[in-house]
């Protein structure tokens, strides 16, 4: 696909018919949501076995993950699009009687969606329904280390769209860096900060805006007042989806050292109970996506053994790692460094809060946060003053859930906003409008000022 495919060519195919208006009318766009609403469910089965090959996942893993998500999404956005996609009427201000004024929420044209292998389904699905929604065309280049998704995607979607409307890319990095070099209108990449900094440099020289869902470390904070049974089963939860390959899992754990003992009890009990006494031997249990993957996570473990307290066991020839708890961590092991995409859970423990506040500070802003409290004080607190993209108080992961939520990072973890109302203001332009009487035509503006008039103008201008 990469040495045929022909980028510029798709590219301006998608213009001329962006340009043509056959994306404006938003009964199309409608009609269009629901025709891939019928084809996901006609293909449920398809796409999750094609996710049990890509990442091991089970059929419900994936319902409740990937394609329940997306279908809830495409249901949300036919529910509001109406009402979103029409003129909003505006104040236009004193010093412009008599006018009128609207915002008009204008397609961009041509959007390109690079998206991740981690959940493949449903980070390329969702966006591309905002767009749709929005009343853009679509490029979707999908992962190349989710082969089985990314087919059964591009089989669904040419189902569905002709190829000037949406279109399903695949192919390796050159197909990526190929539709990067056109005249898109927007580009929206989930993944990595290392090529999502390399997206957004390409993006500047279309230049086109760009939408970056990236990645960092969501710590838990896990105070002494927390309902300590339901923070662990909840954690584990949000840790253990995908086998800890998800962007928003709690990556490591800061627990009030006055609860510290219990708390790891039961992180550990929790463990056993979801995934069993033997997690390698559970059909559920996903590995990783592919060898380099399952090395890496393998090596933060290894790096300080003495820490593990459940876990750490692997199998080389399916790619899984055990849930894996790592007690007493401190912040200069390995484990640490860098974003783990794995099942290890570190945890860490602290006296107060402002060293909590002072170690998140202390590293890139993440993606999510997740504070389990019943301290209405503290949970304002955590919310106005810490800064990260999204997050939950006493729960994990499930922000993701509510098409309400704009979903996003902050900084380092991300650039931009999805989701429901979200994803449609992300692929629109707002077009401001004023409409002047001809009727009436005040004098404040023209030459030669007036004293008297001024005075007026500085009045209204106050």
């Amino acid at each position: 696909m990469a040495e045929t495919f022909d980028a510029a060519a798709l590219v301006a195919k998608q213009t001329a018919y962006f340009n043509s208006g056959a994306t404006q009318d938003v009964n199309g766009r409608i009609i269009a949501l629901r025709r891939l609403y019928d084809a996901i469910k006609s293909h449920e089965s398809e796409i999750a076995d094609a996710l049990h090959e890509d990442l091991g996942k089970c059929a419900d893993e994936s319902y409740l993950t990937e394609v329940g998500l997306v279908l809830s999404e495409i249901s949300f956005q036919i529910a509001h699009v109406r009402k979103w996609a029409r003129p909003t009427p505006v104040y236009p201000g004193l010093l412009d009687f008599p006018s009128t004024a609207v915002t008009y929420h204008c397609p961009k044209g041509v959007v390109l969606v690079l998206s991740p292998w981690n959940y493949p389904f449903q980070l390329t699905m969702d966006p591309l329904v905002g767009a749709v929604a929005a009343g853009d065309t679509v490029i979707c280049r999908p992962s190349d280390h989710s082969p089985a998704t990314s087919a059964v995607m591009a089989k669904l979607i040419a189902e569905v769209f002709d190829e000037q409307h949406v279109a399903c890319v695949i192919g390796d990095h050159t197909v990526a860096d190929a539709l990067l070099a056109q005249p898109v209108n927007h580009v929206f990449f989930t993944g990595s900060k290392r090529v999502g900094s390399m997206v957004m440099a390409a993006a500047a020289k279309i230049p086109a805006p760009v939408t970056l869902e990236l990645g960092g470390q969501s710590p838990a904070i896990v105070c002494a007042d927390a309902n300590l049974e339901l923070a662990a089963r909840r954690i584990v939860f949000g840790k253990g989806l995908n086998s800890g390959q998800t962007c928003v899992c709690p990556d490591y754990v800061l627990v009030d050292e006055k609860v510290h003992d219990r708390f790891v009890t039961l992180l550990k009990a929790e463990w056993r109970r979801q995934y069993g006494t033997e997690p390698l031997k559970n059909p559920d249990w996903p590995h990783m996506v592919d060898k380099k993957a399952y090395e890496r996570v393998l090596a933060l473990i290894q790096a300080n053994p003495e820490k593990v307290v459940l876990g750490g066991q692997s199998n080389p020839d399916t790619l899984q790692i055990a849930p894996t708890v790592m007690d007493n961590v401190a912040a200069t092991d390995q484990v640490m460094s860098e974003e783990i995409f794995g099942p290890v859970l570190p945890v860490m423990t602290f006296q107060d809060l402002d060293e909590v506040f002072s170690f998140v500070r202390s590293k890139d802003r993440p993606l999510a946060t997740y504070l389990f409290t019943e301290d209405k004080q503290l949970q304002r607190r955590v919310c106005e003053t810490l800064a990260f993209g999204s997050g939950c108080i006493n729960d994990a992961v499930m922000q993701l859930t509510s098409s309400t939520l704009g979903f996003g990072g902050v900084g380092g973890s991300g650039l931009g906003r999805y989701h429901g109302k979200y994803s449609f203001d992300t692929f629109t332009e707002s077009k401001s409008i004023m409409r002047s009487s001809t009727r009436v035509d005040l004098p404040l503006r023209y030459q030669p000022y007036r004293p008297a008039l001024m005075k007026l103008v500085r009045f209204l201008e106050r």
